[in-house]
């Protein structure tokens, strides 16, 4: 295994998701500047114009959790922040996938690896190529763990944790805490998923998903906090 393979599987490992489709995974880590003077090469330009949309969608319904009051002015602006690309690449940074990148000789050699736009670039390729190997709950946990801090930075901190907040809107109703409890584990030992059910009184249980069980739970707070205004 050579260093690239190593850093793929160390990415794979941090994300919590093992590709099933190999060239898909490939695609999004490859940059447009293989392509030049080569023979035709796929790469990541098409899944970031999807893995944008995708990460849109998800920083929106995180947004309206955290924010059930707050008027679209007062979102707009939060949703910018998260989304830009100094954002995308401080992800990017975080979990570590510069080595992991494909790179034309010359783009290496000008410290492509960890160029901003780049790193932005890929991040949303990457969130793309989640989404179409596993589903949008795959894509929605791995998003939950890899922008917590980009969350942390725009405020409200405590109001970051799903878990909290939903705790605290059963309290605040009268209602009895509320219970999670794991459905199922799969997946390999180095990258496991689990997936968590949370129940609340008097509404129907909601699941998420996750690569720790922490991080299940909290996915399923999240979507118990979306639907809290559907009848009681």
């Amino acid at each position: 295994m050579n260093a690239r393979e190593k850093a793929i599987a160390a990415l794979e490992a941090r994300i919590g998701h093992v590709f099933k489709d190999r060239e898909l995974l490939e695609r999004a880590l490859t940059h447009p500047s293989v392509t030049e003077g080569a023979r035709p090469t796929r790469h990541y330009e098409r899944l970031e114009f999807l893995g944008d949309r995708v990460l849109g969608l998800l920083t929106a319904e995180r947004l309206l959790a955290l924010y059930p009051d707050e008027r679209e002015g007062g979102l707009s602006p939060r949703l910018a922040a998260l989304v830009n690309g100094q954002a995308c690449a401080r992800v990017a940074r975080r979990i570590d996938l510069g080595p992991a990148l494909r790179l034309s000789p010359g783009e290496t050699r000008s410290g492509g690896r960890d160029k901003t736009t780049i790193l932005g670039d890929a991040v949303e390729a990457l969130m793309a190529a989640i989404y179409i190997d596993g589903d949008l709950d795959t894509a929605r946990a791995f998003f939950m763990e890899a922008w917590s801090e980009e969350f942390a930075s725009i405020g409200q901190a405590g109001a970051l944790d799903p878990k909290t907040e939903l705790q605290q809107w059963a309290q605040g109703r009268g209602l009895p805490l509320p219970s999670y409890q794991v459905i199922r584990r799969t997946g390999p030992d180095h990258a496991p998923e689990f997936v968590v059910e949370v129940s609340v009184q008097g509404f129907e249980p909601e699941q998420g998903r996750g690569r720790s069980r922490q991080w299940a739970e909290k996915a399923a707070a999240l979507e118990m906090l979306l639907k809290r205004e559907g009848p009681r």
